[in-house]
């Protein structure tokens, strides 16, 4: 699965080389920027699909996504599984459930993201989730991008692609770095 998905990303232009400026702060000289694999709906569905299959067996209600990078993928597992679809979106510098949503007492949920590397807004989805006494019963990603690092999310993770990504602090970016200007490809 990994390399014919990987091909993909490249195909589709979706796995960037350079030196890019992670969400975390974090710099890299690989970037997935899975918007441009998701902008084909052919493919998008495919993908998607296949993330689905893997969290099929899990109990679920509902398939919950942070914004923005996840709406997609959310969207999409939603729909293979038959299941609603709602996203936390960021507000004052972290994640929050808007325009109506509401999460039930009980309510099961799969998580659906794009990329992982650190985890940090599957683990705000998951906190939202559990704040307003919904059950997370499993995350699900195209990307681990953590190398095997990625937090124990207290439920079932699964990805399409798990690769281990070199990422470098702002004060120690290798010298063949240096001289390139670093790019923030990712949401804000």
């Amino acid at each position: 699965m990994n390399d014919d998905l990987l091909a993909l990303f490249r195909q589709t232009g979706a796995l960037l080389d350079g030196h890019f400026v992670l969400r975390s702060g974090l710099h890299s000289r690989q970037f997935f920027q899975c918007a441009l694999l998701l902008q084909h709906t052919d493919i998008a569905a495919r993908v998607c699909g296949q993330l689905a299959d893997r969290l099929r067996d899990l109990e679920c209600d509902t398939v919950i996504s942070p914004a923005l990078g996840g709406i997609i993928v959310g969207q999409e597992v939603g729909r293979s599984l038959g299941k609603r679809h709602i996203f936390a979106e960021k507000e004052g510098g972290g994640l929050v459930l808007r325009r109506g949503f509401v999460i039930s007492p009980n309510e099961r949920f799969v998580v659906a993201e794009d990329v992982v590397t650190r985890g940090g807004r599957v683990q705000e989805t998951i906190d939202i989730v559990r704040q307003h006494g919904g059950i997370v019963t499993g995350v699900g990603v195209i990307v681990d991008r953590s190398g095997g690092r990625c937090p124990d999310f207290g439920c079932p993770f699964f990805s399409l692609i798990q690769m281990r990504v070199e990422t470098f602090p702002a004060e120690k970016i290798p010298a063949d770095l240096i001289d390139v200007p670093a790019v923030k490809p990712g949401s804000r």
